[in-house]
């Protein structure tokens, strides 16, 4: 989490600066559905991401089976206000993996507050954070020495981004994400990922 905090500050600190500098620029007489391929000729996205996520949890007893990462899947939909910020509402599922002689899985649903800053050749920074209703399931075997049980709650989530616009309506992304999600058992611990996705822009 130190890691990321220093981009997803720049990129709204550059989101700002960037958005203040365009309105400064721009024609009065400026129409809201052209700004440039950069940018969004259209408010609202639908996107999908793929990846691979990453759990960071106790395994139990060394000798049972015991995985931290699957696939990851996100599919989302967004409303740009303004050009450069927007609020993001997906599902998220972060895979099932192998743990204490059972499995453990975590998905939820996301609201998030995004802020986007273009970048030349069609290329954009983002970053985002909210929140993130989660459920998780986990089952154990007897003698793993972890707990067993579904668990539900609210938690932090943030990540940061880059997009490159193949067209002034799809466009591909490469994403980091990390969101908190309650275990049986256990406080709130993070499951991150990394995905490539499409948006479509409409």
């Amino acid at each position: 989490m130190r890691a990321i905090r220093p981009l997803l500050c720049f990129v709204f600190a550059a989101t700002a600066a960037l958005s203040g500098s365009a309105f400064a620029q721009a024609p009065a007489d400026a129409g809201s559905t052209s700004t440039g391929r950069g940018l969004m000729s259209g408010r609202g996205y639908l996107g999908l991401s793929l990846g691979r996520s990453s759990y960071s949890f106790s395994c139990g007893i060394t000798a049972l089976a015991c995985e931290d990462k699957d696939r990851a899947v996100r599919l989302y939909g967004r409303t740009m206000i303004g050009n450069f910020w927007g609020v993001e509402v997906g599902y998220l599922d972060m895979g099932r993996v192998a743990r204490g002689g059972g499995d453990t899985r975590a998905q939820g649903l996301n609201l998030s507050l995004l802020g986007k800053a273009p970048l030349p050749k069609s290329f954009g920074l983002f970053g985002r954070i909210g929140t993130t209703y989660g459920r998780t399931e986990t089952s154990v075997a007897l003698g793993s020495g972890l707990a067993a049980g579904t668990e539900r709650g609210f938690g932090v989530s943030y990540g940061a981004g880059l997009s490159y616009d193949f067209t002034p309506r799809l466009s591909a992304t490469l994403e980091w994400d990390s969101n908190d999600f309650r275990f049986a058992g256990g406080g709130r611990d993070p499951v991150r990922s990394t995905s490539l996705g499409l948006q479509y822009r409409y």
